[in-house]
């Protein structure tokens, strides 16, 4: 199973309203790096859900249901989305300070490439972020 990070504006799409659903397509990615993120999820992967733009900090946990297909906002035809379903939120949001702040966590996508919207996260980096975020690493 691999680990993911996904972002989104609240103002747009928040972690509430993803509670809200059963799942949700992962639509509007148009960014080539990230598309290809988005074809690399398995069902079953799961992904921090991030809140971006003012608040900057991962509020959730969500898991992959459904796999890359075309995204049905594009029509163009080239770009994908995937469909997610909201496992938990984080008891305690972890943000963008704290991780910028814990050198364990410097190769992170979400530092190095601030402006990914979608990006792998490795083990190690999911254990210590589930850590921050009051969560045992295998949720």
């Amino acid at each position: 199973m691999a680990h993911w990070l996904l972002k989104s504006e609240p103002a747009s799409w928040s972690w509430q309203d993803q509670q809200g659903v059963a799942s949700e397509p992962w639509t509007g990615v148009r960014n080539h790096q990230a598309a290809n993120a988005l074809k690399a999820m398995r069902i079953g992967d799961t992904a921090f859900f991030y809140h971006s733009v003012a608040e900057k900090r991962i509020v959730g946990i969500v898991r992959v249901v459904g796999e890359a297909a075309a995204d049905p906002t594009d029509d163009t035809g080239r770009w994908v989305k995937v469909d997610v379903a909201a496992l938990r939120p984080l008891p305690k949001p972890v943000t963008l300070r704290q991780i910028k702040d814990d050198p364990r966590l410097a190769q992170l996508p979400l530092i190095r490439q601030s402006r990914l919207s979608v990006m792998a996260v490795d083990d190690q980096a999911w254990a210590i972020l589930c850590g921050l975020g009051g969560l045992p690493p295998t949720d």
